[in-house]
């Protein structure tokens, strides 16, 4: 039996419960503490039975303050709020005082910015251009400090595009939900959720304070080759192409405004892990099997 620990979960969304998840499946021995925008409540998830408590921007329910106090790993998926790490604005004190084992904060590769089809990794100098990776890498910034300054046990995961059973191209695509956008030379990254909740569990028995690790499978390409390849999966006739112009949706302009391919070397190197889902051919069939 391992030694019993106690999770806080900053947010409770799918990256969270498929990383409980995946602890529950390996035998983990531990208690679970999460955060949400509604009310304090008891939940229950995969018979294991939790409190979540309430907080939303400025407001929380302050009962929450021993139980952060007594954790010894915390997971942070919370976004930034008007460019402002909440957790390190309402919490702050309690992380310069901290005595937690394993603090993981959940970034993503939108902080590189466009890199015109090019290769990056976690040195590459990062030049956000949408404000979503702005707040995302000041978010970054101010956790370091934390670590530099109080000797937080902080790493940094920058996530790349999730899918899973719940969120997918399939399912999208079957909704008529699924645009193609004509872009030469474009190329995003994706990872599976059940990768990166296995990567989460390795890293709480290989764990390296101040480390940044870019969360992504092996093969980056076109928004468009996955459309067409989901397409033939299903026997459906893949979207109509639209042309960039044409797009009036904010996020998804930001999406086709930067072309990278993300680097998961370091990743696979120092967790010793070989990926579950190495490209998204894999995982769409998986899925197909799954929920079609």
């Amino acid at each position: 039996m391992k030694k019993k620990f106690k999770l806080f979960c900053f947010g409770f969304g799918q990256v969270g419960k498929y990383f409980v998840k995946n602890l529950i499946k390996n035998k983990f021995n531990f208690s679970l503490i999460t955060t949400n925008t509604t009310k304090t409540k008891i939940g229950q998830f995969n018979n294991l039975k939790y409190k979540s408590y309430y907080f939303q921007d400025e407001k929380f329910d302050k009962n929450l303050l021993k139980e952060l106090k007594s954790a010894d790993k915390i997971l942070i998926s919370i976004p930034p709020s008007k460019n402002n790490d909440l957790v390190l604005k309402k919490f702050g004190e309690i992380f310069k005082k901290n005595k937690f084992d394993w603090v993981t904060y959940l970034s993503a590769t939108s902080v590189y910015g466009d890199k015109m089809g090019k290769w990056v990794n976690e040195t590459t100098v990062t030049k956000p251009t949408s404000q979503r990776g702005i707040a995302r890498l000041n978010a970054e910034k101010n956790w370091l400090k934390y670590f530099k300054d109080f000797n937080l046990a902080l790493q940094i995961f920058r996530l790349s595009g999730i899918y899973s059973n719940e969120n997918n191209t399939l399912i999208r695509l079957k909704n008529r939900k699924l645009n193609i956008i004509e872009k030469k030379n474009h190329f995003f990254s994706r990872i599976h959720i059940e990768d990166i909740a296995k990567i989460l569990t390795a890293s709480l028995s290989k764990f390296s304070s101040g480390q940044i690790f870019n969360i992504s499978d092996d093969y980056p390409c076109s928004n468009r080759e996955i459309a067409t390849y989901a397409a033939k999966l299903i026997k459906m006739k893949p979207p109509e192409i639209l042309r960039l112009t044409d797009v009036k949706n904010k996020i998804l302009k930001d999406f086709y405004r930067d072309s990278k391919k993300v680097s998961n070397n370091k990743m696979k190197i120092f967790f010793s892990y070989k990926l579950k889902y190495p490209n998204y051919k894999r995982g769409l069939r998986v899925i197909k099997n799954n929920i079609f």
